[in-house]
């Protein structure tokens, strides 16, 4: 039997403000255990929750980035259950009238080395407060309870089930991570615990309507376990069935030294959370005014952007949105093209597209990290344009710059003067080189000149050989040609 995929994220952003979303206690990661936690968090008799502005403007720019309709009232409600970093008793979060409602996202998915677009629905993204931590790991026999996380601002962002691969949830995740931390809204540190998902899986036979039953793999903190934990839950699934047996809706934990998920706790309901509206908040109203004023506040948006890469750069769409994945790789883009020429346009998307792009994945290095600065790419792109080097020899001279990481703004020219790189096009010496070649190769001479054209590729390569990679092409060629046919 076939069987198709389908997943649902549940994506939780910390949000970048200073103070936590119901107090005034600090975010600061990194601070001794149980120092950040206020008697607001604690719920301690007597306190009472007043709402971060800040936290409602995030939540307002990221609807707004996604085309989902800000709610005019939204309702904070207490989800109860018990556990011993959860001081209140409860979360306070949204249930039923969410903050933002509705939205899409679209990015690219590689699909057998073929970019493919895809967007995907969202059900909603509700503000709510995080717990604190439990620390199993630094305490034998015993378990920690750090509360300085409790209260923190989050943002649950919650897709469709669209989803029908790994691969692809793990670009929308990425597509998701480069949004938040393009607005500002989140930091993305996924080692911190800024950005987590949890994944809804379930399994149906190919062409039935009807979903399978889901399990909920929790707090995956990591594109690889995200990728990892999703595929070995699809074949636990599918195993499990084929052997005559039914998987029960639970929420799992995916431990990646075993390589397997395994039970946390049977899932819970929205009845056993016992949802009801929290007294202690007023609905929270966002008018059309808000609205406006944080949308002009906004950076502009990727959308806008690539929409703009096509028009004033003369991009294909696909370029502006592979440019447009991330701010920071925009960002060097407007950079390098700034500096080299807006005739320079394409060079420069195809460079960090190529080159650039797998030197980064090679060396996992993100792209405001890269020792070869904008301006020095431009440089390299200029000496391309006015034939100094081949691109051939560029990209040597590209991976010579890499290594150096140098600040020098001249730093390509100066690795084709050290390494003596810079391209043959005097005329002479190009000439002489295609004599010697062509008395060298008297077979191809008469191949070429009895109609097999490929023996004048054989020609270049000899002559390109000849002159150590450094000869002009277009002007090699064309003196080939010549001196072929006029003889």
């Amino acid at each position: 039997m076939q069987w198709e995929v389908v997943i649902g994220l549940e994506t939780h952003a910390q949000l970048t403000t200073q103070s936590k979303i119901f107090s005034g206690a600090s975010t600061r990661f990194g601070a001794e255990p149980n120092t950040q936690a206020c008697p607001v968090d604690l719920a301690l008799p007597g306190v009472l929750p007043v709402l971060n502005r800040g936290a409602v403007e995030r939540a307002i720019q990221f609807g707004l980035a996604i085309g989902a309709t800000i709610a005019p009232r939204s309702v904070f409600a207490r989800k109860n259950y018990f556990y011993p970093d959860l001081p209140k008793g409860y979360q306070i979060s949204q249930y039923e009238i969410p903050v933002v409602q509705g939205g899409t996202l679209s990015f690219i998915l590689e699909r057998d080395g073929k970019p493919e677009m895809r967007t995907v629905h969202l059900t909603r993204a509700h503000l709510e407060e995080d717990a604190g931590k439990s620390l199993h790991e630094d305490y034998q026999g015993m378990t920690g309870i750090d509360l300085n996380r409790a209260g923190t601002p989050l943002l649950e962002i919650v897709t469709e089930p669209d989803m029908r691969s790994a691969a692809e949830a793990v670009a929308y995740a990425k597509a998701l991570h480069a949004l938040v931390t393009w607005l500002g809204v989140c930091d993305g540190n996924m080692q911190e615990g800024s950005f987590r998902c949890d994944a809804n899986v379930s399994v149906r036979p190919v062409g039935q309507k009807e979903y399978g039953t889901r399990c909920e793999i929790k707090n995956l903190n990591s594109f690889r376990f995200l990728e990892e934990a999703i595929n070995i839950e699809v074949r636990r699934q599918i195993e499990l069935i084929e052997d005559g047996g039914r998987v029960v809706q639970e929420t799992r934990l995916y431990d990646p030294d075993r390589r397997e998920t395994r039970s946390m706790r049977s899932k819970e309901d929205a009845q056993d959370y016992r949802y009801f509206p929290d007294p202690d908040l007023p609905p929270l109203a966002i008018s059309q005014a808000w609205i406006d004023r944080v949308k002009a506040d906004m950076p502009e948006l990727p959308g806008a952007m690539r929409e703009r890469f096509v028009a004033d750069y003369g991009l294909p769409e696909y370029d502006a949105m592979v440019l447009t994945q991330s701010k920071a790789m925009a960002a060097y883009f407007e950079a390098a093209v700034a500096a080299a020429g807006r005739e320079q346009a394409k060079a420069a998307a195809n460079w960090l597209m190529g080159d650039v792009a797998s030197t980064l994945n090679r060396e996992g290095v993100d792209i405001a990290e890269a020792p070869v600065s904008a301006e020095q790419l431009a440089l390299l792109l200029k000496r391309i344009a006015d034939g100094t080097i081949s691109n051939k020899i560029a990209k040597e001279v590209f991976g010579a710059m890499w290594e150096a990481k140098s600040a020098s703004a001249n730093l390509a020219d100066e690795v084709i003067d050290a390494k003596g790189l810079k391209q043959i096009s005097d005329s002479g010496a190009l000439e002489k080189i295609v004599d010697e070649v062509l008395a060298a190769n008297a077979k191809s001479v008469e191949e070429f000149r009895a109609g097999k054209e490929k023996a004048l590729n054989a020609l270049i390569g000899q002559a390109m050989k000849a002159s150590r990679g450094k000869a002009n092409p277009g002007q090699l060629t064309e003196l080939l040609k010549q001196k072929l046919t006029t003889a």
